[in-house]
């Protein structure tokens, strides 16, 4: 939910996203010579990832911003994506009620009560070809990923069923076309991934292509691009400029970055009333020259400036500069604070139950720290009082604390899973990227309370999958708990998010830790506790670094970080780093000693 192209984490603006500077290539879009009919699509994940959507979904007696600014737009229709459903079902509903043009998503089934969108959607239109008038009926199927009813389990079990996302496209894709629908474009909150039909795959854009009833497909969920443009992580696809399968497939980006354009030349054709002639697909960036408009920007200014409002109250005090530049390179200290405060409020939850006597750890994984999101998203929060939005620059989403029991057999397949985040460094004179592309870095799960080895020379055990692909590999040496070797059989409560207990981030082992019950509390309100003071300093703070690499004498690898980590290379313990410069994304990079 980047409106404003603001960053209210940091507080100052914020140049190459924003819808207030994509709404000036919206109207340059439309009005272009030749474009004879425009349609305004949004392919969801709207309503949650910046301090705006935190504050605005608590607000009921308001217009929602991003509502406001779609009816401003005069959007056709509305997809949704997981993370619309972030809030619950209520505070969904409660927006979707305002919403100024039909919202759809076809694979999502509400079990109870009536539903806020529709299944599908036909929209309309009138061509003039040749003096004389024709009708054009343009069918939309939207899908998201099944996952979504695991991630989001504590607001959608028993509520909400979603389906195949192939699979609905092709039933409902192919009722559109039967009930005269000319076109079908696919609004699909799923990225490329693998390139054949799976069930209940989450990224499935290249198996729909494939499907006969469709004609287009807006992509997304990845934050990737497609087309891809110069520098970026190109997907794994034999595809034209923009085709998939003969399809126009775009894809663009995250935070309003890039605008999608499908362009599609029609001729009557009598047979089956239109014939698509020609289709392409490109995208267009937003960037530090594009103008905002001007009177979408005077719209979100009481939004904008109720969220700077909000974000600015205190919160707590940090005693020490906090940054997610080095998170993957060495123990990091956003991590351990994030990971205190779930173990203290956990604490607190246990006294009393017969867990209270196993050894508590606590999981935290990296949020902002650049991969697909850019060289500008990195946690930086400065030593002294902090605010809410430096609250919620320590952790961005609206997850919940949980807990659960698990064996060290358990914690050392966790461990591994993590680990796959690392490429394999195995020597030879060219420089290793230490991260792998496919594996998205809040998959890092580093466990507090532990210590252990990440060994980089030998090939991942898991895929980004969560299938165990090299089973005679093992990364993590080394395990110990209170300086003892860790056993199978040992049991461990361990303090998480509501993602990751779900099975998010396919770490399939956890469904065999035992869930512990805990009253309602979000992750950003343990952390405020814990800042301000409320809840104890706890152990796991004051414990030793949880992890390090295996040494690797003679061999390096090379860490692509934000360009401001040049001020904080001192925080890289005993490690010597080369820079390497910056990279045609905008990344640093720094050669490391392993």
């Amino acid at each position: 939910m980047q409106l404003t192209g603001f960053d209210y984490y940091a507080d100052r603006p914020e140049t190459g996203s924003g819808l207030t500077r994509l709404a000036t290539l919206i109207n340059l879009a439309r009005s272009e010579p030749g474009v004879d009919l425009a349609v305004l699509l949004d392919n969801g994940d709207s309503l949650q990832g910046t301090p705006m959507g935190d504050v605005f979904h608590e607000v009921t007696d308001l217009p929602h911003p991003l509502i406001s600014a779609f009816d401003h737009l005069r959007y056709d229709a509305i997809g949704l994506g997981n993370h619309d459903f972030d809030f619950g079902l209520d505070a969904l509903g409660r927006v979707l009620a305002q919403a100024p043009c039909p919202v759809v998503c076809s694979n999502a089934l509400l079990l109870t009560g009536k539903c806020p969108w529709s299944e599908t959607l036909v929209l309309k239109r009138v061509l003039n070809v040749g003096g004389e008038s024709h009708s054009l009926a343009i069918g939309l199927v939207a899908v998201l990923p099944p996952q979504t009813a695991q991630w989001n389990a504590h607001h959608l079990d028993g509520k909400v069923k979603i389906a195949d996302i192939v699979e609905t496209v092709r039933i409902k894709s192919a009722q559109l076309k039967a009930q005269g629908s000319h076109l079908v474009v696919v609004l699909a909150h799923s990225g490329l991934g693998e390139t054949c039909e799976k069930p209940h795959q989450e990224n499935a854009v290249i198996p729909l292509a494939a499907l006969d009833t469709v004609d287009a497909i807006v992509a997304g969920h990845t934050h990737l691009r497609f087309p891809a443009t110069s520098g970026d992580m190109r997907p794994h696809v034999a595809a034209e400029q923009g085709m998939i399968h003969g399809k126009p497939v775009v894809m663009p980006g995250q935070f309003g970055s890039h605008l999608g354009v499908i362009d599609l030349d029609i001729l009557p054709n009598h047979e089956s009333g239109w014939k698509i002639a020609r289709a392409t697909a490109s995208l267009r960036s937003v960037d530090d020259r594009t103008p905002h408009a001007k009177d979408l920007l005077s719209l979100l200014s009481p939004a904008h400036e109720a969220t700077r409002q909000a974000a600015n109250r205190p919160a707590g005090h940090s005693g020490q500069e906090l940054h997610s530049y080095f998170c993957f390179a060495a123990p990091d200290r956003v991590l351990a604070k994030v990971a205190a405060a779930q173990a203290a409020a956990t604490r607190s939850f246990l006294q009393g139950k017969p867990e209270a006597t196993l050894p508590l750890l606590s999981a935290a994984s990296p949020l902002k720290a650049g991969g697909r999101s850019g060289p500008g998203h990195y946690t930086h929060v400065p030593a002294g009082d902090l605010t809410l939005r430096h609250v919620s620059d320590l952790y961005m989403f609206p997850n919940e604390l949980r807990a659960v029991v698990a064996t060290g057999a358990v914690l050392r397949e966790w461990l591994e899973m993590a680990a796959g985040v690392f490429c394999r460094i195995d020597g030879g004179s060219r420089d290793y990227l230490l991260l792998n592309d496919a594996m998205p870095g809040h998959n890092f799960d580093v466990l507090h309370g532990l210590s252990y080895e990440i060994d980089l020379s030998v090939s991942a055990r898991y895929d980004h999958d969560g299938a165990v692909v090299h089973p005679q590999n093992h990364r993590i040496r080394d395990l110990t708990w209170n300086d003892e070797p860790v056993r199978d059989d040992q049991r461990f409560v361990v303090a998480l998010n509501n993602y990751r207990a779900n099975g998010g981030g396919h770490y399939r082992m956890l469904a065999s830790a035992k869930a512990l019950g805990l009253p309602t509390l979000s992750i950003r309100s343990a952390l405020c506790d814990y800042l301000s003071g409320r809840l104890p300093r706890d152990p796991l703070e004051d414990a030793p670094p949880p992890w390090r690499f295996s040494p690797q004498p003679g061999h390096s690898a090379v860490l692509r970080t934000s360009p401001r980590a040049r001020d904080h290379v001192a925080d890289l313990p005993d490690r010597r780093t080369t820079d390497l410069g910056v990279d045609d994304q905008g990344f640093l990079c720094l050669k490391l000693d392993l």
